[in-house]
């Protein structure tokens, strides 16, 4: 099992991810450890000297101008009790912090999002200028490798000062309290301490301050929303080449001259990775009139044995002469048949300008990504202390109150990143849409299916789906950032709600996931209706000649008229087109992606219950059964 060391300023997303969902474990660095000791010990000898800090011998937040006293006086109020604790009032400062601000509710945060919280606490701590005791950073370590998972409840946290409430109930199962997971099992801290081989702690000087006052459960929660957005980008990239394989599309929109033009760092690598997705395809850019439209299948439909397996018919429109004036130029490039394809040289928006809507959604992601790399080597609790520092002459100057906690960094990318996401699940449900809509899916059958009887609704209500997903994100898309609400007796009276934003956009992903699979199932089902009318077409030439393709093509001139010769010529050009022409076929990445769908989903030839086959592509993409390449493309 991968050993991660951490000493403060090296952690990485990729770490964080090992040890949040593969189980990886962490060390610390032994030179860092000395410094994290040097800050405890100045912190204890401070104390020991009689200097009031922040946090250790005040009160906390509003209570901070409360200085602690030498014994406690509610020992001596009327009818009190000593306190049965053996504990001095900084510790008990320390530990009450801890269990009157574990207060979080609703349901508990997945293992993984808590397992990043403890490796990213651990790495801050380990910079050295938080006052937290050697031993102390040892028991939270050995807590998270020994498997132990305290119980976070989900909702709590104002990004400021840090997530306090969150933190504190990580910090409360070191203490034997709260609860906590141990083996998959939900038990008291205590007892998932023991079964572990560990002993709960008791802090000291600031360790609960250390332990609670970070962006700990924010900055876990993006790292983790990151990732899944990393690969679905990819996903996202795969499902809009799929689509455009299916349209038979246009690759000009992609070509690398023209994004060199306007180079948004994202919008060039979108169309990079979409033309490698794309990379031999004979679909894209064939010319307009092999490619024919779907006509419903009849029983006089085809011929032949073979012919007479396919389940649809084809057709095309001839074009008269007489209706070619003005347009002479491009029926000597093309010939005059009119199939699925609309004779115009650009695609819809939802295809053609999707490198500038992806590359948007990537640039957002890297800034995010810029951000949260910082804050995962940041020291982010309050006080900070600065032990070394030269030529101090007051406490004032090495135990400095600052508002490292405050989460706005995150906060603010992470709502970029959620304004992000329904645009790409809205751009991924416009293909969708174009997919199964008869007056936009040039030449496919209306819904995807042949409906011969008429009884058929074929990928109709995927749309509609697609569409409430799409919705929902939309209205969750609101920035969580810009309500600040004030807390502790308005001390701090500017918040940054970074937790509920990160949280908010971890979910959002799992609905993008959902819309991406939606839209590859529907473009799988269209991509082999596209091949096989073409190849269909390809066979029918070959088998049948020049005059069983001119049976395909309505608007055909009588052998006594006029036009005949002229029409006779070129149906023998169209068939000597498509004889010559290979096998049609998509691009490779994009066939492996097809075949993966197909080993566990079928081509829906007429209705059928559905409900296995979508649960089946969310799987698939939740799952990341699908290869990409470069996930991100950046």
């Amino acid at each position: 099992m991968r050993t991660i060391r951490l000493d403060g300023s090296h952690l990485t997303r990729n770490d964080v991810i090992a040890v949040a969902r593969h189980g990886a474990t962490v060390e610390l660095d032994a030179a860092q450890l000395e410094k994290v000791q040097r800050a405890a010990d100045f912190i204890a000898d401070k104390v020991r000297c009689g200097e009031p800090i922040y946090g250790v011998t005040t009160g906390f937040g509003s209570n901070a101008d409360k200085l602690l006293g030498a014994h406690r006086a509610r020992d001596e109020l009327p009818g009190g009790n000593p306190d049965p604790r053996d504990e001095t009032l900084p510790e008990e400062l320390q530990h009450n912090l801890i269990i009157t601000h574990a207060v979080c509710v609703g349901e508990p945060l997945a293992p993984g999002v808590v397992r990043a919280m403890l490796v990213i606490r651990i790495n801050t701590l380990m910079r050295g200028h938080s006052g937290i005791r050697v031993e102390t950073l040892q028991a939270l370590t050995a807590m998270l490798n020994s498997g132990i998972v305290p119980v976070v409840p989900a909702k709590g946290s104002v990004g400021a000062s840090g997530d306090l409430a969150p933190l504190s109930h990580l910090a409360i199962v070191l203490l034997g309290g709260g609860e906590a997971f141990h083996e998959g099992e939900r038990m008291t801290g205590g007892e998932a301490l023991r079964r572990a081989g560990l002993q709960p702690v008791r802090l000291s000087f600031k360790e609960g301050l250390a332990l609670n006052n970070g962006t700990a459960q924010m900055l876990a929660t993006s790292v983790l929303a990151l990732d899944e957005l990393e690969y679905l980008l990819g996903v996202a990239d795969l499902a809009a080449a799929m689509t455009l394989d299916a349209f038979a599309g246009r690759s000009g929109a992609l070509r690398e001259e023209v994004h060199a033009l306007r180079p948004h760092p994202g919008q060039v690598a979108a169309a990079r990775h979409v033309r490698e997705l794309l990379a031999e395809s004979t679909l894209i850019d064939i010319p307009y009139h092999l490619i024919p439209r779907f006509r419903t299948w009849t029983a006089q439909a085809w011929a032949t044995q073979e012919e007479q397996a396919l389940s649809f018919d084809i057709r095309w429109e001839w074009v008269p002469l007489d209706q070619r004036h003005g347009r002479e130029a491009f029926y000597r490039r093309f010939l005059p048949f009119r199939g699925g394809k609309k004779h115009q040289p650009q695609d819809a928006y939802c295809l053609r300008c999707m490198p500038q809507v992806h590359g948007a959604v990537r640039d957002a992601w890297v800034q995010a990504c810029r951000v949260v790399d910082i804050e995962l080597n940041a020291v982010t609790d309050n006080p900070l202390i600065f032990p070394d520092a030269e030529g101090a002459q007051h406490i004032e100057e090495q135990v400095i109150s600052a508002g490292h906690f405050h989460g706005m960094p995150l906060a603010l990318v992470m709502s970029y990143v959620k304004a992000a996401i329904p645009v790409l699940a809205s751009i991924s449900e416009r293909r969708l849409n174009k997919l199964v809509d008869p007056a936009t899916n040039d030449g496919l059958p209306a819904f995807l299916t042949g409906n011969e009887d008429g009884t058929d609704s074929g990928f109709m209500i995927v749309q509609y789906t697609a569409a409430a997903l799409v919705n929902d994100l939309a209205t969750r898309a609101h920035p969580a950032s810009v309500y600040s609400i004030p807390t502790s007796a308005n001390a701090e009276d500017h918040v940054s709600m970074g937790a509920n934003e990160a949280r908010q956009v971890l979910d959002m992903t799992r609905d993008l996931s959902d819309v991406l699979a939606l839209e590859l199932y529907t473009a799988a089902q269209a991509l082999d209706y596209r091949n096989e009318m073409l190849n269909a077409a390809r066979g029918l030439a070959r088998r049948g000649g020049w005059q069983a393709l001119a049976a395909k093509i309505e608007h055909a001139p009588r052998e006594d008229n006029a036009h005949y010769d002229a029409f006779a010529r070129e149906v023998q050009t169209l068939a000597s087109e498509l004889v010559g022409a290979d096998a049609f076929r998509p691009g490779a990445a994009v066939h492996a992606a097809h075949a993966r769908l197909r080993e566990t989903i079928a081509f829906m030839h007429r209705d059928r219950a559905m409900q296995h086959d979508l649960a089946e592509a969310c799987r698939l993409v939740r799952e990341r059964a699908f290869a990409t390449g470069p996930a991100s493309g950046v």
